[in-house]
């Protein structure tokens, strides 16, 4: 494993791990962090909002006394504060969750603009955050970010930040704070952890053929994923990478890329930009699979539907048909679809990527539910469920 220095100087594992999304299996999620810590990641990343990951981290952790070997970085969900009373019920929770008297990273979950900022400031976080720094109950401070470049300027300007996040791969390199942002940071000596590596998977196993092509083409023996995870080491202003690994396979190999990996060549680097240009072209919905979206009030699955629509274009309209039956349940008694949408807009006032979801999941419906394929699917799920 590599590693990078924090302010301080404590060194972070270049890899680090996401824990929005575990296995199902108990087993196989404590088997998952346990490789992970054996092969050098020190860097483990959960939220409040995450389901169940918090609780699940504490307590591998405490059973197998790895507290002390690693950084747990989680977050205070600012969107469902309603004061600054909210501030110590949240963290206190998540103090009992981590089975900890401490957290190496915290961050302000989830900053969209400067605005957020002032009004948590005008709540009295600083002051907060100093009192539990002093506690030792808090070791570092800062934030994840998903706005516009403009105002993550302001903000890393309005506070002596411990680190950032921000959402950056190298298909998103001017999206949100961006490369900009990146560098920006860096230059105040604010340590930069980089979310979304793969797109929410995309960069990983949602490329077209033509795309793989060309970096096989570099090197078999690479992954997409390596050749993502590659691109961001790459700039000496990312600290650290989290990714959302969901198998000890997946923590295997990106482990592997972090200790093997080498500064990328001028013939790399011009690959990525042809990568691009194709994955573009394939790739309609920005969506990254955050699921922040959910719950839908009409239970629609958005995240997948979305996938499926994207995965028509880059792999194909009968894999993206595949995709969309089984993340509608067209074929079950009860089958929830895009075209059931209502326009409330509950989801996109959620979506961290401002995505038009009602837009898109109308979209979707058309081009994978058109009314032929409809009639054809419910006269199907009759004969299924009769």
């Amino acid at each position: 494993m590599q590693y990078r220095n924090n302010k301080q100087g404590q060194p972070l594992s270049a890899l680090g791990l996401g824990c929005m999304r575990f296995p199902h299996s108990k087993a196989e999620t404590e088997s998952l962090i346990l490789a992970a810590i054996e092969g050098g990641v020190n860097f483990f990343d959960t939220a409040y909002l995450y389901p169940n990951s918090e609780k699940t981290l504490g307590a591998i952790l405490a059973k197998h006394n790895k507290r002390e070997k690693v950084y747990i970085g989680t977050k205070l969900p600012l969107l469902t504060c309603k004061g600054p009373q909210d501030f110590d019920r949240y963290f206190n929770e998540q103090l009992r969750r981590l089975q900890t008297d401490y957290i190496d990273y915290y961050f302000l979950h989830n900053v969209p603009d400067f605005a957020l900022w002032e009004k948590f400031r005008d709540w009295g976080i600083e002051a907060w955050v100093a009192e539990r720094k002093k506690a030792g109950q808090i070791r570092n401070f800062g934030f994840s970010y998903h706005g516009t470049c403009a105002d993550f300027l302001k903000v890393i300007d309005a506070h002596a930040w411990d680190f950032c996040m921000i959402q950056y791969n190298y298909y998103d390199v001017h999206y949100q704070a961006g490369q900009a942002g990146l560098k920006a940071a860096a230059a105040k000596n604010i340590p930069v952890f980089v979310m979304e590596p793969l797109l929410g998977g995309r960069l990983a196993t949602g490329l077209p053929k033509q795309a793989i092509d060309l970096f096989n083409k570099a090197n078999q023996q690479l992954s997409p994923a390596d050749w993502a995870l590659r691109w961001l080491w790459n700039q000496s202003e990312v600290t650290l990478v989290l990714s959302g690994m969901s198998s000890t396979q997946q923590v295997q190999q990106n482990m592997r890329a972090a200790s093997e990996f080498k500064p990328l060549s001028d013939a790399e680097l011009a690959i990525y930009d042809d990568v691009v240009a194709l994955f573009r072209k394939s790739y309609k919905i920005p969506c990254t699979g955050c699921n922040y979206c959910l719950p839908c009030p009409k239970g629609i699955n958005i995240p997948a539907c979305l996938s499926a629509y994207n995965s028509s274009y880059a792999q194909g309209f009968t894999t993206g048909i595949s995709l969309y039956v089984n993340s509608t349940a067209a074929l079950s008694k009860h089958p929830v679809g895009p075209y059931q949408c209502n326009g409330c807009g509950k989801c996109e006032r959620q979506c961290p990527q401002n995505i038009a979801i009602a837009k898109a999941l109308k979209k979707t419906a058309g081009r994978l539910e058109p009314l032929p394929l409809r009639l054809g699917l419910a006269a199907t799920r009759k004969f299924l469920t009769r």
